[in-house]
């Protein structure tokens, strides 16, 4: 796909620490843990105004076909729709929300 070719703009949401709560004692891997209210409450009202919502996770880099389905469940049960889910940032990304990313004035290197 060219640049300039047309993608869907999406707000991209990482799971762990952010969608999902990561504090929990001992959480297997393969699970995901419960939500975090105020994230689903923001991403419900993201959807509510059209806004197309992507779960960005490192958990896809590895068996996508198992996260996509675990996490379309999750996201069914606790925000009432199946949201894809992707671990590649691409030209839709207009926003991207995350526990650990650092946001960056633009074309400075410098941290906001």
């Amino acid at each position: 796909m060219e640049k300039y070719d047309y993608i869907e703009p999406y707000i991209a949401v990482d799971l762990d620490g952010t969608l999902s709560n990561n504090t929990g004692p001992n959480i297997p891997q393969f699970m995901i843990p419960g939500p975090v209210p105020a994230m689903v409450v923001r991403v419900k009202g993201w959807l509510a105004q059209g806004i197309k919502v992507k779960v960005f996770t490192a958990r896809m880099s590895q068996n996508p076909d198992l996260w996509q389905k675990r996490i379309g469940d999750w996201t069914q049960c606790f925000v009432g729709t199946r949201l894809e889910a992707t671990c590649i940032k691409d030209f839709g990304c207009i926003e991207l929300w995350d526990d650990i990313a650092v946001g960056v004035a633009v074309n400075t290197g410098m941290p906001k």
